[in-house]
């Protein structure tokens, strides 16, 4: 692989993953699950949850953010390593939010990744979300606009 496809191929992840984060900030759900290979998988083992192929991701994106009053989602670059037309590598992320039940919830987790190269360029074959800390201590602010009973 050339040294430009190879760094192609790193940007266009990047963008992938950029993408995620934004279309479920922006709760954008068929944006959300195109990201994903048709046959993709989306998984959080630590809550027992698998939805696999576009349709399951999307539905599962639309539910849970339905669950919150508020929430932010970023993620930081990790690891990339190219093989041809699949990849694989870890994303690393921090979350904060409440649930519409008063409760709060703030973690920094991993993505674990695979991609796959397709007509419609790089996509998510499996994302599994690894928590590596959790803080359910009640958040003293709030969105803008937004009250506790919303």
């Amino acid at each position: 692989m050339s040294d430009v496809q190879t760094f192609t191929d790193r940007v266009e992840i990047e963008t992938l993953r950029g993408e995620f984060t934004d279309a479920g900030m922006m709760r954008d759900y068929d944006r959300f699950a195109a990201l994903f290979t048709p046959d993709g998988a989306w998984r959080m083992p630590h809550i027992g949850a698998e939805f696999v192929g576009r349709e399951e991701i999307r539905a599962a994106i639309e539910r849970l953010q339905g669950l919150w009053e508020f929430f932010v989602h970023t993620v930081h670059p990790g690891t990339i390593h190219l093989d041809g037309d699949t990849a694989a590598g870890r994303a690393y992320v921090a979350e904060f939010g409440r649930m519409r039940d008063g409760s709060s919830h703030s973690n920094h987790s991993l993505y674990h990744d695979r991609y796959r190269r397709t007509s419609d360029g790089w996509r998510f074959a499996e994302r599994v979300y690894e928590v590596r800390y959790a803080d359910t201590t009640p958040l003293p602010g709030s969105a803008p606009g937004a009250t506790h009973e919303s």
